[in-house]
């Protein structure tokens, strides 16, 4: 049976969740082969795409809350950088499909959230009692986040697009 949590208990939750990525978030990407710098919008972007299944710029542009111009500006420099690939819809020649590539999927891949660095740091400031409490305690979240994944997630608390980063 599906239980919800209290309006004080997610509001705790999203405040603590929100100190610790401040603590530790990575505050810049770069590509790993290049060490050029990737805005959070480009990486925002890579994370929507495929490299099989293609993504109509069209519809990634609405996805992501812009116009299709400013989507396909953005598209065109990641397609300059190697890190994406256009190509025409088969059935309709005027939509234009976004696949992601290799170097592509390799800076996606490379990127993390959280600097492991600082999230050492922060564990080691825990008594390994404190640290394997809370190492639990993410993995039930992580598994319960599993959960509601494969479940089809649930409808968002608002109607605007989603935006991972």
């Amino acid at each position: 049976m599906l239980q919800i949590l209290s309006v004080p208990s997610s509001a705790r939750f999203t405040d603590q969740y929100q100190q610790i990525f401040f603590a530790c978030h990575t505050r810049h990407t770069r590509d790993p082969r290049t060490k050029r710098p990737v805005s959070a919008r480009q990486m925002s972007i890579l994370g929507h795409l495929d490299r099989v299944a293609p993504v109509a710029l069209a519809k990634l542009a609405s996805h992501m809350g812009v116009t299709p111009s400013t989507m396909s500006l953005a598209i065109d420099r990641l397609e300059r950088l190697g890190y994406v690939a256009r190509g025409r819809d088969a059935r309709d020649g005027r939509v234009r499909h976004i696949r992601i590539t290799p170097a592509g999927e390799r800076l996606r891949g490379a990127e993390s959230v959280l600097d492991p660095v600082l999230v050492q740091s922060l564990l080691a400031r825990l008594r390994p009692i404190e640290r394997r409490a809370a190492l639990t305690g993410l993995a039930l979240l992580a598994r319960a986040a599993g959960e509601l994944v494969e479940a089809g997630g649930q409808k968002r608390s608002d109607d605007r697009p989603h935006h991972p980063t």
